[in-house]
């Protein structure tokens, strides 16, 4: 696995030509450009029904992907003002620029999260949204070291441990996926209990 600059990094990931990994909130990464998204599914040989998150460092950063009426973005508004930054993805109806590789079986949708963690931040602040889930083969376990991602997945791009990076809140990682809920007929439908525990998502 390569360790490079964020520079390179941000490089190699915005032309499309690679994959990256990075540390998160929840657990450690595995991202590309949007509309490259097939390099994620080829390298996690991931079935085409598995959706993937598109991750971003600010609310503002998201909501051009997404689709609903002025009611309906209040409320995702209020959600996501009170859960991110952090370990929460919201599955809402995508907006027509969304790339339809993020889920070819059903390109309506679209999951968004912001990631509480300053290195992910650093990255997406530079990259802009990145299509993103666990950087595991898929159906085994979350791989959580640098190490374990390196044997996996040689060819992606990881920041060199050299790298300097803003320091702030979220440096942890729980260990644990995000909590996954989908806007469903103008209500709320938790899919995965996972960092969150929620049991109301009403506001």
């Amino acid at each position: 696995m390569p360790q490079v600059s964020l520079d390179e990094f941000v490089e190699g990931v915005v032309s499309g030509q690679r994959l990256g990994s990075f540390l998160t909130d929840t657990v450690p990464a595995l991202a590309a450009k949007p509309d490259r998204a097939d390099l994620i599914f080829r390298a996690k040989q991931r079935s085409l029904d598995k959706p993937l998150i598109l991750m971003a460092a600010a609310i503002e950063d998201l909501w051009p992907y997404v689709a609903g009426s002025r009611v309906e973005r209040q409320i995702w508004q209020q959600i996501a003002e009170c859960y991110w930054p952090g370990a929460l993805t919201l599955v809402l109806p995508a907006s027509s620029i969304v790339p339809s590789v993020l889920n070819p079986t059903d390109p309506s949708t679209i999951g968004v999260r912001v990631p509480n963690h300053a290195i992910a931040q650093s990255i997406l602040q530079r990259t802009g949204p990145l299509a993103t889930t666990s950087a595991n083969r898929s159906g085994q376990p979350a791989l959580q070291t640098l190490a374990e991602i390196a044997a996996e997945f040689p060819d992606a791009l990881t920041l060199a441990s050299s790298e300097t990076l803003p320091l702030g809140s979220g440096q942890s990682a729980s260990g644990q996926p995000s909590t996954v809920a989908k806007w469903t007929d103008c209500q709320w439908q938790i899919l995965r209990q996972g960092a969150i525990k929620l049991t109301n998502m009403g506001v």
